[in-house]
């Protein structure tokens, strides 16, 4: 199992639209089976994949250990891939994540999900709180979208400082350049400077289409530039899983 934790400090970087395809590709087009947990009280995910809003307001009492996780989470019309949705008790959750006192309560939580899936796509609300220090300490992999902007050679730095000086044991982060627009002289400077060597997803209309469609762009898109940029990235974020793998297993039989 392994969990894949896309997280920004601020919205409107593409950040749901992102783990809503790393999810779909997990189970579409790699076969793991799958779980999106919605972290965001805005419940993107789920309403990007075509679901209806959740009826009540508990998607928070999956930290409970009383918790009957399997009442709280829903499939896909994708084969493979399942939903924990986020509700209005998420606005709590920071608070109620911090009175609980342990910081590895979400790890524990995800270690409890492995034996029904073998991806878990965490789409975390844009915010350094409670609810970012739990998921640092549980994800495999932390996916870090962000525009072409000066303002993302600010970001990065202190998302790193902050993960390191809480969490000496970090997740790898994978920066992501995304909303790429090749026109823009600022975009290219920032390709050709600090965003250098990271994956670049363009500004494009058929992502825009994934929310009119309310769909994974690879559905109805397949034929595409930004398709087949995503592809790559998923390619790239499971052999790094792979790796990782590896090399635990090699440090446990040494």
């Amino acid at each position: 199992m392994a969990v894949i934790a896309v997280y920004s400090v601020k919205g409107g970087v593409g950040k749901t639209t992102l783990a809503v395809d790393m999810a779909w590709r997990s189970a579409a087009l790699s076969g793991h089976s799958t779980l999106l947990w919605d972290l965001d009280p805005q419940g993107g995910a789920g309403w990007l994949l075509g679901l209806p809003d959740r009826a009540e307001s508990d998607a928070a009492s999956i930290f409970r250990k009383d918790s009957k996780q399997s009442d709280l989470i829903v499939p896909s019309r994708y084969p493979g891939l399942a939903v924990l949705q986020a509700d209005d008790s998420m606005r709590s959750l920071p608070a109620t994540l911090a009175r609980i006192g342990k910081r590895k309560r979400m790890a524990r939580t995800a270690a409890a999900l492995s034996d029904d899936y073998e991806r878990i796509v965490i789409d975390c609300p844009p915010a350094l709180n409670e609810i970012s220090e739990q998921v640092f300490a549980a994800a495999d992999l932390l996916i870090v979208p962000l525009p072409p902007s000066p303002l993302s050679a600010r970001a990065l730095p202190m998302i790193q400082a902050e993960i390191l000086a809480n969490h000496p044991r970090h997740p790898p982060i994978l920066p992501v350049l995304s909303m790429y627009d090749a026109r823009r002289k600022l975009h290219r400077d920032v390709l050709s400077g600090f965003a250098a060597g990271w994956p670049v997803i363009p500004m494009a209309s058929a992502i825009e289409q994934t929310a009119a469609r309310r769909a994974p762009l690879g559905t109805f898109a397949a034929a595409s530039d930004v398709n087949a940029r995503l592809q790559k990235l998923w390619d790239g974020i499971e052999a790094k899983l792979t790796m990782q793998a590896s090399l635990g297993q090699a440090s446990l039989s040494s």
